[in-house]
């Protein structure tokens, strides 16, 4: 029963998805990278939660509930300040410039090599962390409800090769034979379905402990193990407190604001309007977020007492135990709507950056709009089957997948992050600041991470490092400056007129952040 829900719900979505894109015209880069810039507002936020509300996400965050408690949380209430941001000051310059990607605005602002580098980052960061910590995650969840291992009597890192490679095959039709639009249509459908069947996870697992009583169930959480409600968290937590105010702001703001497999969503919006109106709906739900990838992990630890080997199979493994039969095939077809969706997302736009920010510009510059898409969907095939080969490695990475995917993220997220905010705020610093920048920081936070192992966090380190590198470009733009300021032109490609409840929707938003921490600290 619940594998014929499974296969129903997932056929269902792509039917939609496919009868939602057959007037796109795919053939051209708008058309297949943006969805013909005609994304509304829900569609954008649907798009934009279940891209990052995936597997990694609900598995890795949920892992560290387990070992840590509710600390982690901090991640999720400083995406919902991140997405106010990027509405109110990031997207209305981004759709004036009428970009497709984050690259284009760079090299407008620094140059063809400054494009190139970051272009590097994205493609490199989404061929090795991304991609294969969204496969591995999902498959785990799958074969830990699905009891897959066991039904085709194999071992568990054999049985996830099996899976991952299965995911990553359906992933990659969708992502490289539909385009961005069939990508967003499938999303908001499995977001729905994914806020619905993620809030009920908490809820049966609240009445299993509490014996048929939610309240009952929250009592026995708080008493057995008070300490995993502190969200300050100790000194030798993962998530140190004043992680807040260094490398966990830049993670965030990074992700929601300059991250091409999430930013891309918004450079399709219909107009400015739209655009802010969907990052205002998916902050507003981000709110929630601790509720799915939080709780779950802590009742985890009361049910399994603890004894879990490894921790990132907590949210499977409480899903299988205290969800209804019934549900289980519906909410593992949600679930692999969204493994399928960071999967795609990130795959959609990393054969958006080479078509348009590689093979136009260095290997065919007469390349027409349909050899464009052809040459990124070729090089999405490639990339596809090398993160297939590098997600089954995963199995067992020491520290959880969620802290893996952040550490390794710190690379390129600080560079990228730190230009991006230099070259809007500043109208003279050069492109050679930008690229000593982007390459002072790779080396400096690799060394300083795998080499050198200081006793403080990464995120402390991404700080320090951000500073250096944004201290670094004002210096080089002091004594070097360009000849001419940067000045920004509109396109005109859609109208930036703002929403006019952004500003105060913002303030809503934050203050509900604001007050959320206090209470739980």
């Amino acid at each position: 029963m619940g594998i014929a829900t499974f296969i129903g719900f997932t056929l269902l979505v792509a039917i939609i998805a496919y009868l939602s894109t057959r007037k796109t015209d795919e053939t051209s880069s708008d058309g297949y990278f943006l969805g013909g810039r005609s994304l509304t507002g829900p569609v954008i936020a649907g798009s934009l939660l279940l891209t990052n509300l995936s597997t990694e996400q609900i598995v890795g965050m949920n892992g560290i509930a387990y070992s840590e408690g509710i600390l982690i949380m901090a991640y999720e209430v400083l995406a919902a300040i991140a997405m106010v941001f990027t509405a109110l000051v990031l997207l209305p310059r981004y759709l004036k410039g009428g970009i497709a990607t984050i690259p284009q605005f760079l090299e407008k602002r620094y140059g063809k090599s400054t494009k190139t580098l970051v272009s590097l980052l994205f493609l490199g960061g989404y061929a090795i962390s991304m991609l294969p910590t969204v496969l591995y995650s999902g498959a785990l969840a799958i074969n830990t409800m699905f009891d897959l291992p066991e039904a085709m009597g194999m071992g568990e890192e054999s049985a996830l090769w099996v899976t991952v490679w299965g995911i990553g095959v359906i992933g990659s039709i969708y992502a490289i034979f539909g385009g961005l639009k069939a990508v967003a249509v499938s999303d908001s459908i499995n977001a729905v379905g994914l806020i619905i069947g993620g809030s009920l996870i908490p809820i049966f697992g609240l009445l299993y402990v509490g014996d048929g009583s939610l309240t009952a169930g929250m009592d026995v959480l708080t008493t057995n193990f008070p300490e995993k409600f502190d969200v300050l968290g100790g000194p030798d937590s993962s998530v140190p407190f004043w992680t807040l105010f260094t490398g966990m702001i830049i993670v965030n703001f990074y992700y929601w604001g300059t991250n091409q497999a999430i930013i891309q969503r918004a450079l399709g919006a219909k107009n400015l309007r739209e655009g802010q109106i969907g990052l205002s709906l998916a902050a507003f739900v981000k709110i929630l977020g601790p509720f799915i990838v939080v709780l779950p992990g802590i009742i985890a630890y009361q049910i399994f007492n603890g004894e879990l080997t490894n921790a990132d199979q907590a949210y499977p493994m409480v899903v299988k135990k205290v969800l209804p039969t019934a549900f289980i095939g519906f909410f593992a077809a949600v679930l692999f709507g969204a493994i399928l969706s960071s999967f795609n997302s990130a795959l959609n736009s990393s054969v958006t950056l080479f078509g348009l920010d590689f093979y136009k510009e260095y290997i065919n510059k007469e390349a027409s709009e349909k050899q464009i898409v052809k040459a990124g969907k070729i090089f999405g095939i490639f990339l596809a089957i090398i993160s297939m080969i590098i997600a089954p490695l995963l199995f067992g990475v020491e520290g959880g997948i969620f802290n893996y995917l952040q550490e390794l993220n710190g690379s390129y997220s600080v560079p990228i992050l730190a230009i991006i905010l230099v070259g809007y705020l500043t109208k003279k610093v050069p492109g050679i600041a930008a690229n000593i920048g982007i390459v002072f920081a790779v080396v400096t936070y690799l060394v300083t991470l795998y080499i050198v192992k200081p006793d403080i966090s990464f995120l402390h380190v991404m700080g320090i490092l951000f500073v250096l590198v944004v201290v670094l470009m004002f210096i080089i733009g002091k004594f070097w400056p360009r000849e001419t300021e940067y000045v920004e032109v509109y396109t005109e490609q859609v109208d930036i007129t703002p929403w006019k409840f952004a500003k105060p929707v913002g303030f809503v938003i934050c203050s509900i952040v604001l007050g959320m921490y206090v209470y739980f600290s």
